[in-house]
């Protein structure tokens, strides 16, 4: 046994006496107080502090310890607290932990030696690397998805231009997930203070986490599927809400569009252009010398008409909001959160100010609540112009220099915290007193705000997008892994700026790129000043018609992409979900070639490819596996080469899956009704999907004002069945249309009566008729086969489809 040298390294050391809790087990070693509480049978907490009480972060965990049934046993050598689910062997020599399934097979173990243990102030726990263990999750961060070999700091960071390896960027989420031997473990350190996680980096015996301060504080999960993990952790740390139908259509961005004449004319040419499209970004320079709450009198003289004109129009606006408050006499917000005390602070008292866009700065105490409810008021200003979206940047929160000192002093909910333990939330808490004012002064209205920082949580305030990328094909496949990540770490509402920020795109990097994203949770484009713009129609006609295919038909799967939002919001599954979700114990996922890939709304297999590839190598996993463009079936466990000129994007269809599309609009706003059309593809048993609906803006639906049915597939009986409708709302789709993908039947049964199926061309694109490359022979409108289907009148009443 280690025990406590100095300037080296202090173990917790043996127990010296423990209890029984309500919820678990608490006690001391020769060291440390140790507390461990069962919230759920799956969940368990650890606690270890050298202090003389425990100092919980007050802003990830929303979820008390539910009443479990626990057993407690206990030998000479260990304690053992024991669930249906998961079993604690607690080493009573050198408080250690190692935690096993219910069949006794260890999942995590801690190094009997070190445990957990202190270097200075820095807490650590070491875990024995697990044979062939793979680690994913951890939120925005740059490599692969298998982070093994690799180690991780958490520090909120502006980093702009990041590198494809770049550590530290803007969000902090200390949560993985570990994989071996068939089983899976989730491990949520919850410390807001500097952290690293070292999964086997420059080693060969440990993983480990460790906090520059503050306490042992950690979360174990363990559950039968990753899913199950995410959902628990999704249940511990919140879910995301349900965002407004409008905020998942195409979203323009630049840095900045501005005067307002500019910002009316890229409507206009939306619109003109025939290219669908909700929402533009106003960038700073719609300020008055980049002073929040301000609009710049010159560029836009008349804002709220300005917004109502857009607004006319299909568009909404989303802003920009900066933490700086610009130190400056007669500016109203700076001197009202002068007299309210609401700054950081010097441990003398006095403002902390940093130089950021407006100059010299003070930044408002977001983990103060007093704050909070001010800038949630100061919203007003906004919202009473009519605005309906806002965008927190510069959060980490980021100035010039990049360092802010340590002595910096936070609220901290009254805790009182330097900057080293308040940075990491800082973006959180402004997330968080933005939502609430987009909440408060918006009637009820479903808020959506975009953040660049984060922290655990996140999710429950803010959609995220993975901050200053750069035009280059690394980039844009980096920020699918960075999505994907952010996904196995609760955040679901998760994008990337469409041909990156920094640097001029060339064209075909553009087209490849929208044509990935339409398939992303956040489907924003955005780049730089003095760059290439990132409209659709900047890159040339064959580009343009590629960007208009791509995003008409994201307006035509938005049927699919709500009901996928809803579901994300009930368990806090991604809706970008990287294999590892699905396929967690099949290796080929995690090689380079195939890391990449990632499942759309649980059913579509998106294979992302450099703009300059013509053929690319895929990997389609288990089951069977229908090409989007063609229905080509093929059978999973095998790679696969696949065509993929700039017009044609590979994606592949899940057998067994349900889709549900909608005809071409121009805005979220312009919903008619029409039909809906459902596509089913045989596969083998029963597959089911909810389809949901709703006002698509508003509350009402949390008071049952929504419209959903279960769609279910047996495909071993060819049959459909759409059942009964559930909620107050009726169906926005006067009629439902089924095809069937993959089936031999002509006929089909409906309600007793025998109807012969007709049959059509499925197409998902436009054909690029002087642009395609694709020869003739070889186009996917020219093999595609005929599909059968079947046309039925939507009524709230359930219906058997049954093919004969």
């Amino acid at each position: 046994m280690i025990t406590q040298t100095k300037n080296t390294t202090q173990t917790a050391g043996p127990i010296q006496y423990f209890l029984l809790t309500e919820n678990g087990i608490k006690g001391e070693t020769a060291s440390a107080s140790f507390k461990l509480t069962v919230y759920q049978e799956g969940l368990i907490r650890v606690q270890v502090s050298r202090e003389q009480s425990f100092a919980p972060n007050p802003y990830s965990v929303i979820l008390n310890p539910q009443v479990t049934n626990f057993e407690f046993e206990e030998t000479d050598e260990f304690l053992y607290l024991i669930t249906k689910t998961v079993s604690v062997k607690i080493r009573r020599s050198n408080f250690s932990l190692t935690f096993l399934d219910k069949t006794g097979t260890v999942l995590s173990e801690d190094d009997p030696n070190f445990g957990i243990s202190w270097q200075g102030t820095e807490v650590s726990s070491y875990k024995k690397l697990q044979q062939w263990e793979k680690f994913i999750g951890l939120g925005e961060k740059t490599g692969g998805l298998n982070r093994w070999g690799k180690a991780y700091t958490n520090w909120n960071t502006d980093h702009f231009a990041y590198g494809k390896n770049s550590d530290p960027l803007y969000i902090s989420i200390p949560f993985y997930i570990g994989l071996h031997h068939e089983r899976c473990y989730g491990m949520f350190f919850d410390n807001t203070h500097k952290t690293v996680f070292n999964f086997g980096a420059s080693n060969n015996k440990y993983s480990y986490f460790s906090a520059e301060d503050g306490d042992m504080d950690y979360y174990f999960f363990h559950e039968k599927n990753v899913s199950d993990i995410i959902t628990s952790y999704t249940s511990l740390t919140g879910k995301m809400e349900m965002p407004p139908m409008w905020a998942l259509g195409f979203q323009q961005c630049r840095y900045s569009y501005y005067p307002d004449r500019d910002v009316l004319r890229l409507a206009e040419t939306f619109r003109d252009k025939d290219i669908p499209a909700d929402v533009i970004y106003l960038d700073i320079h719609y300020m008055e010398n980049y002073k929040v709450f301000t609009f710049d009198g010159k560029n836009f003289p008349n804002p709220a008409a300005l917004i109502k004109t857009l607004k006319d129009k299909g568009f909404r606006i989303v802003v920009i909001l900066d933490p700086g408050i610009k130190v400056e006499a007669g500016y109203a917000p700076y001197l009202e959160g002068k007299a309210k005390d609401l700054y950081l602070k010097y441990p003398d008292g006095s403002d902390y100010e940093g130089h950021v866009w407006p100059g010299w700065c003070t930044f408002p105490d977001f983990t103060k609540p007093e704050t909070r409810k001010w800038w949630a008021e100061k919203m007003a200003f906004y919202t009473d112009l009519g605005v309906d979206g806002f965008w927190t940047d510069m959060n980490e929160p980021a100035c010039w220099g990049q360092h802010t000192p340590n002595l910096v002093e936070f609220d901290y909910e009254g805790q009182k915290a330097t900057h080293r333990k308040g940075r990491n939330v800082y973006g959180m808490q402004m997330a968080r007193s933005t939502q609430q004012g987009a909440k408060d002064l918006r009637d009820s209205l479903r808020p959506f705000v975009l953040t660049r920082s984060g922290f655990a949580g996140i999710q429950r305030t803010a959609a995220v997008w993975t901050g200053d990328n750069v035009a280059n094909n690394d980039h844009m496949l980096l920020g699918i892994r960075l999505v994907n990540s952010l996904g196995l770490s609760g955040v679901s509402f998760a994008g990337y700026d469409i041909g990156g920020f920094e640097g001029n795109t060339p064209p075909p990097l553009y087209a490849r790129w929208i044509s990935i994203a339409a398939f992303a949770p956040l489907f924003r484009a955005h780049s730089m000043i003095n760059s290439t713009g990132s409209e659709p129609w900047s890159f040339g006609e064959e580009v343009e018609e590629i960007s208009r295919n791509y995003i008409k038909l994201r307006y035509k799967l938005l049927p699919l992409f709500y009901s996928a939002f809803y579901k994300s919001h009930l368990t806090g599954l991604p809706v970008s979900k990287s294999l590892a979700i699905d396929f967690p114990f099949d290796d080929n996922i995690y090689e380079k070639s195939y890391e990449n890939q990632f499942l759309c709304c649980d059913s579509l297999l998106i294979i992302p490819v450099a703009s300059f590839k013509e053929v690319t190598k895929g990997y389609l996993p288990e089951g069977s596996w229908y090409y989007f463009y063609t229905d080509k079936l093929y059978t999973g466990n095998q790679e696969v080469y696949v065509d993929c000129p700039l017009s044609y994007l590979p994606v592949f269809v899940k057998g067994g899956a349900i889709l549900t599309l909608q005809d071409s609009i121009q805005h979220t706003g312009h919903l008619e009704s029409g039909s809906l059309y459902i596509h089913v593809y045989k596969g083998s048993g029963i597959t089911r999907f909810s389809h949901y609906e709703d006002a698509g803006d508003g509350m009402d639906f949390q008071d049952g004002a929504y419209f959903k049915r279960e769609i279910v597939l047996n495909s071993d009986s060819n049959e459909v069945t759409v059942a009964t409708s559930e909620g107050t709302l009726d169906s926005r789709y006067a009629n439902l249309t089924l095809y069937f993908h993959g089936f031999e039947q002509n006929m089909a049964n409906v309600d007793g009566k025998n109807i012969s199926l007709e049959k059509q061309d499925v197409t998902y694109l436009k054909k690029i008729s002087d642009f395609d490359p694709l020869p003739s022979d070889k186009h996917p409108f020219h093999t595609c086969k005929q599909v059968s289907f079947i046309h039925i009148k939507h009524s709230k009443e359930p219906v058997i489809i049954q093919l004969v």
